[in-house]
């Protein structure tokens, strides 16, 4: 039972890892709280199963074109929608409230356009759900292929944000807003990056997830709730320590399921997120980038 529930769960956490990394980034370099970002990841899971059941688009083939879209999105909602809340701003903490209220608003626009497209229903399909043997315990390959993206896009960033000269833009302006212009970084370029990125990964966290779980188009606050517990967990802006709440998380709610009762891991999740929120707001592993 042990080794079930560890494989079982860091499965899921490597799902809700992934699920936190666009958030995380979002928020941490951009300073802006995206309330629509589970709708940003409903858009991408919707659109890889209308690609693959009227088109005959292979998943896997999606999974690398729509994080291109995401990307795109995710710049022009910057550029059009959170660039002027930041100008109004003017470096205030105006623009966490400011953020809030809009993409709140933008949620339930979102949300109505999914609903007219796609309707109330709940969406699945089955691709890769043939199960693999790992120390004795069946897993669906398509978890494991989600699994396997979160490690590659988790390592990918904590590689280039340490190792980068992009990387160390990222920090300072997460870090040092006010002061980042004063060595010649250009922070709004960097900041709708960050965005941009935050979206892109939410398209890929919605593309993965759409290849073994049902969804609505009503269901993008569950996503934003369990991506901000997770960022609030591991830090904001600590994409490391995403990684590593995201697993712990997944880790926690097996572990509730499998031993106590499966009604209870939502409550366990919260009781865990007022804990840290109560005790450590800074976040089990710290705030930074």
């Amino acid at each position: 039972m042990i080794v079930t529930t560890l494989i079982l769960g860091l499965v899921l956490g490597g799902t809700y890892a992934l699920l936190a990394l666009g958030l995380t980034l979002q928020y941490g370099i951009a300073r802006i709280m995206n309330l629509a970002y589970g709708e940003l990841t409903l858009i991408a899971a919707f659109g890889l199963v209308a690609l693959f059941q009227q088109a005959g688009i292979s998943p896997l083939l999606s999974l690398l074109v729509l994080p291109v879209l995401g990307y795109g999105l995710g710049w022009i909602l910057y550029q059009g929608m959170m660039r002027p809340l930041v100008a109004r701003s003017d470096g205030t903490g105006r623009l966490e409230v400011d953020s809030i209220l809009a993409t709140f608003g933008l949620l339930f626009l979102i949300q109505g356009l999914l609903l007219l497209a796609f309707g109330a229903n709940f969406t699945s399909i089955s691709y890769l759900d043939r199960g693999v043997s790992i120390l004795g315990v069946s897993v669906a390959l398509n978890r494991l292929i989600a699994f396997g993206i979160c490690v590659l896009s988790g390592g990918a960033l904590v590689w280039a944000l340490n190792r980068t000269t992009w990387g160390l833009r990222m920090r300072a302006v997460a870090l040092t807003p006010g002061s980042a212009p004063l060595v010649g970084i250009d922070v709004n370029r960097i900041a709708r990056q960050g965005f941009a990125i935050g979206t892109a990964l939410a398209c890929v966290a919605g593309a993965s997830i759409s290849m073994y779980q049902t969804f609505s188009a009503t269901g993008g606050v569950i996503f934003t709730m369990k991506a901000l517990v997770i960022v609030i967990m591991g830090g904001v802006g600590n994409v490391p320590g995403a990684l590593i709440a995201g697993l712990a998380l997944g880790l926690l709610e097996t572990f509730v399921a499998t031993a106590i009762d499966p009604g209870l891991t939502l409550a366990a999740t919260f009781t865990i997120f007022l804990a840290v929120l109560l005790w450590r707001p800074q976040g089990l592993f710290g705030a930074r980038s």
